[in-house]
Order: C-alpha cells, then structure tokens, then sequence
C-alpha cells in the first residue's frame, strides 16, 4: 500500500512539475521561433544574437544564485514568482523592442526570473520521491522542455510575433497560480516535504563531495550540450531559412516538425542507459560519438530533407548526453544535500557558454559562413567525445 502510493505522489508532483517547466519552455523558445519573421520584419541577426545572449547570461547568472537559494527557500515560493515575473516581463518586450538598451535588459530579467525554476524543482522532486521515481519525474520534465521548442514553434506558424510574446505570458502566469495552488495542496496531504535528504557520506553537504561525484567531468559535459541545446537550436530556424533557402513560414514549420522530434531524445537516451546495464558514462560516450557522425553527414550532405534529417538526429544525440546529465546526475546527489546548487551551478555553466556561443553564432553566420559553422559544432560534439572517456577506469587498470 505505502508503495503504491508514493508511486501516486511521484505521478502528481512529476506531472505538476512538468506541466510547470512546459510552460518555461514555451517562453524560452518563443524568440528563436520568431527570429526569421522578425528579420524579415527589419531586426538584425546581431540584434537579435544580442538580446538572446543578455537573456542567457541572466539566466546563467540567476541559475547560480537561485540554486543555491533553492537549498533554502520552499520550491513553492522560489517556481510561483518566477512564473509569475517571468510573465510580467515577457509581456513587455514586443512593446519596448525598438528600444534595444531597455529590450535586452527586460529580456535579461525574463531569464532571470525563469530561472528560479529549474534547481528548486530538482531538490523537491529528489527529496519527494524514492530513485526510480525520480528519474521517471525529471525524464517528465525534461520532455516537457524539450515540446517547448514545437510549441513556440506552432504559435510562431499562426500568430504574429508580438501575439506570441502575449500568448506566453498569458500561459506563465495561469501556471504561477496553478503552482502555487497544487504545492499548497500537495504539502498539507504530505505529498511534499522539505529538507527530506539523509546524508550517507561524511562531508555531505560540504562542496568537496561534489569532486567526488565527478562534478568536474559534468561540468564539461554541460558546457558542451548546453551550446548545442541551447544556441544551436536557437539558431536552427535561421539556419533552415537561409542555408536550406527555406521562407520564413517554412522555416518555422520544419523548426516545428524537427523540435518535435528533438523532444523524444530523454526516452531513447533513458532506453538506451537501461540497456547499456544503467552505465551512464558509456552510454555519454556512445552519444557524442554518434552526434559527431550526424554533424559530419550534416556538413557534406546538401540535399535539404537529408541535411535536415542528421542535423536533427546530431542535436538529439548531444542532448541525450544532457538527459543523462540533467535526469540521472543532478538528482543523484540528493544525499549530499546540494541538489539545487549542484544543478544550478551546472546550469549556469551550460547557459553562459550558449550566451557566448549566441554571440559568436551571429558574427560567424556572415563571417564565415554556415558550412564553416557546421564543423565549429563538430568540433564540439568531438571534444564530448574526448571528455566522455573513461579515464578514471583506464587509470585504475
């Protein structure tokens, strides 16, 4: 009886949280969705490179210091106010976009405030429910942003550009007040507790375990994902539109049907752990290997459907090496009492690299072209490769 219901209260916190992280997504794809029909409207590549890559380095920055609020701070509080402010500020910038000092830094704080959601999820959801639970909740979560992407992408095919920002902010704020209310709920029926961690290992909750737990080693891995997730994404519709000779409206179409299939990759890569006998570190290494292959196919084969087809199946492979990261090592760390931190610190590492990869993106697309850029984000993928071996086995034979 007791395992069937923490089987039930896993379903309803993972929902919740998954419901709730849908909703981040949307908001944090909408300005990739609509890039081609803002170019075609008169904003620049850089312009646009400018405030994604603000946008990034606040949210970079809010992941390090809300996490570690997030060991401190009920989810319930740290999920509602970014929600809500998220809202508030995702609203403004179609009205202040001509305004490009005061468009970047309200675009700044929506990352800001978005933020504050990831890392105190992770540390309810892993203090809440037992492993295999766990793993089923952030598998929930990180599908969830990964359908984000889709359906920005659907809103971007039907409504004008400003009408998205306005739909967006409609959503995250109905959702600030569904948090709220089911955490509510959730803790008066003892659904969720805080501060739940046991520590097994002395020194837990001390920085120095992290080291332990190979923190360095996924710190790499979530530098080198968090580009091809986050930038390269950000820039696939562009990508589509000018390289492929796609219009705008076809662009997002296709940015559409590709993101819907990026959305699968945190099943087949869960699959893929649990066939491989639960052993992340190869399975990380079969992955990046394969994503070094598709971007290879990607830059020497033209045809557009084809072209599309590896770059989809190349950004899938590097992100099954962030699903391994994000669903099976953040939440892992519970005992140690760091969970938000670790998770946010990582995350912050991811997104400030996709800032800077924003940047250098929209300079390079004209500097040196597409084709170029392709073997940049082979280089990548081939450096996952190398970070993904198993040194600490080699060293112990």
């Amino acid at each position: 009886m007791k395992l069937k219901q923490n089987v039930k209260n896993a379903i309803y916190l993972g929902s919740l949280c998954s419901v709730a992280y849908f909703a981040v997504y949307i908001a944090r794809n909408i300005l990739s969705a609509v890039t081609p029909q803002m170019v075609a409207d008169g904003f620049t590549e850089d312009y646009i490179g400018s405030v994604s890559a603000l946008y990034l380095l606040f949210y970079a920055f809010g992941q390090l210091i809300n996490g570690a609020i997030g060991d401190k701070i009920k989810a319930k509080y740290m999920l509602t106010m970014g929600l809500f402010f998220a809202g508030v500020t995702n609203l403004l910038l179609p009205v202040i976009i001509d305004k490009p000092n005061a468009a970047m830094i309200v675009y700044g704080l929506t990352g800001f405030f978005l933020s504050m959601i990831y890392g105190p999820m992770t540390k309810v959801v892993s203090e809440n429910t037992e492993p295999i639970y766990t793993t089923r909740c952030s598998l929930g979560y990180t599908f969830s942003s990964l359908l984000g992407s889709p359906a920005a992408g659907i809103l971007a095919v039907f409504l004008t550009w400003q009408s998205v920002f306005f739909v967006s902010t409609g959503v995250l704020v109905a959702m600030a007040a569904c948090v709220f209310t089911f955490f509510t709920v959730f803790e008066r029926r003892g659904i969720v507790k805080y501060g739940q961690y046991k520590p097994k290992e002395k020194g837990a909750g001390n920085i120095k375990i992290l080291f332990k737990r190979q923190i360095v080693k996924f710190s790499l891995i979530s530098i080198l994902t968090g580009i091809v997730r986050t930038s390269v994404v950000f820039w696939l519709p562009t990508y589509i539109a000018q390289y492929l000779s796609f219009s705008p409206e076809e662009a997002a179409s296709i940015f559409t049907g590709a993101t819907l299939a990026i959305s699968m990759t945190s099943f087949i890569a869960i699959f893929l752990y649990e066939r491989l006998g639960h052993d992340m570190d190869k399975t990380i290494l079969i992955v990046f290997t394969s994503s070094v292959i598709f971007f290879t196919l990607t830059y020497f084969v033209k045809l557009p459907v084809l072209n599309i087809i590896f770059i989809v199946l190349a950004i899938m492979s590097s992100n099954a090496a962030a699903t391994m990261l994000w669903s099976r090592y953040c939440p892992s760390l519970r005992d140690t009492g760091l969970v938000s931190s670790a998770t946010g610190f990582l995350d912050f590492l991811s997104y400030s690299a996709a800032a800077l990869a924003n940047i250098t993106f929209a300079g390079a697309i004209d500097a040196i072209g597409w084709g170029n850029l392709i073997l940049v984000w082979i280089g990548l993928v081939t450096l996952g490769v190398i970070v993904a071996l198993p040194y600490r086995k080699i060293l112990k034979k």
